[in-house]
């Protein structure tokens, strides 16, 4: 039996004089794990203390789930974020209501799909009107989001088009180290074409901006080579080094932005977790993830940075085998919620 988490004497509507941030929670794929995970982390202790979560979803599919980990809360239909009350066993919900009350758990949904798309959608207009100060995301199904009419290939694509942005950046946060990737899922030979001054550039200003939402006014941000040994004064690769990184950190620099690089990246980490840098700059996938996982991966969370907003995510699936049956872990979720808490500006007063 799953008894509520402990929460605070009073849901802490500010800290130091300042509203905590409000983050917008979207449910996700409501045939999944989602809203197993979405009750138990908003009514934990971190989360009551850190932000005031609304979640956009479905308010009958969050009562079914707490009553599927026989948690105690009360469930509260709300029309906006600013109508929502945080006191404690109390869950605010902008309520949708597009999910039947008899959606199988576990089973691949045409409509889970389109709502969970609604629900994105909901949270991407709150954030463009300031009404939310960051997102954290429940996961969704693609193979139902296609279904449901809506061809994206994740929630970074589809955010970044809800909120009319072309460009965003994947930043990997641990409690050791932060990371943002030029390049990410594409093949290496591509990657390495793909780089280039005007990329890294703007990687480095979209974390540097990141990193001051987050209340660090002077960021140090150290930009990995792409070669071993950062290519070693042209000993190693063909100068893509100098070609596609140098221009880049001369011109930040000259911003007054703190970008140190070329670094060979396996020792950049390494500085890194023992707090030289604020930031890492990764050229590409593996050279940013390997070493996040190592050092972090049961605490790290995804971040979506140059949309209006932060957006998190969890760091796991839908899992269908398992939803519907309480055995689903919030750790993820309240991880996910610490870091957009932490990486949100706060709410204005």
């Amino acid at each position: 039996m799953n008894a509520a988490p402990t929460t605070a004497p009073a849901a802490q509507a500010e800290t130091a004089g300042r509203p905590l941030p409000i983050i917008a929670v979207t449910m996700g794929d409501g045939a999944g794990i989602g809203p197993e995970v979405i009750v138990p982390a908003l009514l934990h202790p971190d989360t009551v203390g850190r932000c005031r979560p609304v979640v956009i979803g479905d308010a009958e599919r969050l009562r079914q789930a707490a009553r599927i980990l026989c948690v105690s809360c009360e469930v509260v239909p709300v029309e906006t974020p600013a109508e929502a009350e945080f006191v404690p066993g109390r869950i605010n919900v902008i309520d949708l209501g597009l999910l039947p009350a008899d959606l199988p758990w576990g089973q691949l949904s045409a409509v889970a799909g389109d709502a969970a798309y609604r629900y994105v959608r909901v949270a991407a207009e709150l954030a463009v009107r300031g009404d939310v100060q960051g997102i954290c995301t429940a996961p969704l199904n693609k193979e139902a989001l296609h279904a449901g009419g809506h061809l994206f290939p994740g929630h970074t694509e589809l955010l970044a088009h809800l909120t009319g942005v072309e460009e965003v950046s994947m930043m990997l946060s641990t409690p050791k180290v932060k990371v943002i990737h030029v390049t990410t899922h594409i093949g290496l030979i591509d990657a390495v074409h793909r780089i280039e001054p005007g990329l890294v550039e703007r990687t480095v200003r979209r974390g540097h901006e990141a990193m001051v939402r987050a209340g660090v006014p002077n960021p140090v941000i150290g930009v990995c080579g792409i070669n071993p040994h950062a290519g070693e004064n042209g000993l190693f690769g063909h100068g893509e080094e100098e070609e596609k990184i140098v221009p880049a950190i001369e011109l930040l620099r000259a911003d007054g932005i703190d970008a140190v690089g070329p670094l060979p990246a396996d020792t950049a980490f390494f500085l890194a977790s023992r707090g030289d840098y604020d930031l890492i700059v990764a050229m590409y996938h593996d050279q940013g993830h390997g070493p996040v996982k190592v050092m972090g991966i049961e605490a790290g969370v995804n971040l979506t940075v140059g949309l209006p907003v932060i957006r998190t995510s969890v760091d796991h699936g839908t899992a269908f085998d398992i939803a519907g049956t309480g055995r689903a872990e919030a750790g993820s979720m309240v991880e996910a919620l610490r870091q957009a808490a932490e990486m949100s500006t706060t709410a204005t007063p």
